[in-house]
């Protein structure tokens, strides 16, 4: 398994992979770069996450990223970089679910004395945020999970998306600008 692996991410450098998906776009590359990444990818996953399913499911969308991903940032080592667009993948997908067990949490703690409408309200409002957050431009909605959900300051953020600062501040302001009318018109519908 493991000689095929290698030889196998070595018959075309990842480096020449990704230049030519920068420079053609063509998805035929991704899916070289998924087939010599999966199990490495699914491993961190399942790493993180703990869970087959939900690992399955991360992979996949970690190599929907890449389709972005790959265009917006300079790499210099896509391997290295691939594992810590994992990792960050998982981190975030872990504190979402622990950001949607705060709101939960935050709830009275006799669920069998609290009103239906009370939980159905929690978790209507958590899923007017994960709506919102996806109706966000992705520049938005980028910034605005890096800054806040995966607690990464305006430096770390600019590294990362390529923006410069006063993009960054920019986008995190008009981003909750932009979720917070949503939620209230998601709110005002009901």
């Amino acid at each position: 398994m493991f000689l095929k692996f290698f030889s196998k991410s070595r018959s075309t450098d990842d480096m020449e992979l990704v230049r030519q998906y920068r420079r053609s776009g063509d998805l035929d590359v991704i899916g070289k770069l998924f087939e010599r990444h999966t199990e490495m990818v699914y491993l961190i996953c399942l790493r993180y996450l703990e869970d087959e399913e939900e690992s399955k499911d991360a992979t996949m969308q970690v190599f929907e990223q890449l389709i972005v991903a790959l265009k917006r940032h300079e790499v210099s080592n896509f391997k290295s970089w691939l594992h810590s667009l994992t990792k960050n993948h998982c981190l975030q997908l872990l504190r979402t679910g622990r950001l949607k067990n705060k709101v939960s949490q935050a709830l009275p703690r006799e669920q069998h004395t609290l009103p239906q409408d009370d939980a159905t309200q929690a978790e209507l409002d958590w899923q007017a945020l994960e709506h919102g957050l996806v109706h966000l431009p992705a520049e938005q909605r980028t910034c605005i999970e890096l800054f806040y959900l995966q607690q990464k300051s305006y430096r770390e953020i600019e590294e990362i998306t390529g923006c410069d600062l006063k993009q960054v501040k920019s986008y995190i302001q008009n981003g909750r600008r932009n979720l917070r009318i949503y939620i209230e018109k998601n709110h005002a519908q009901r």
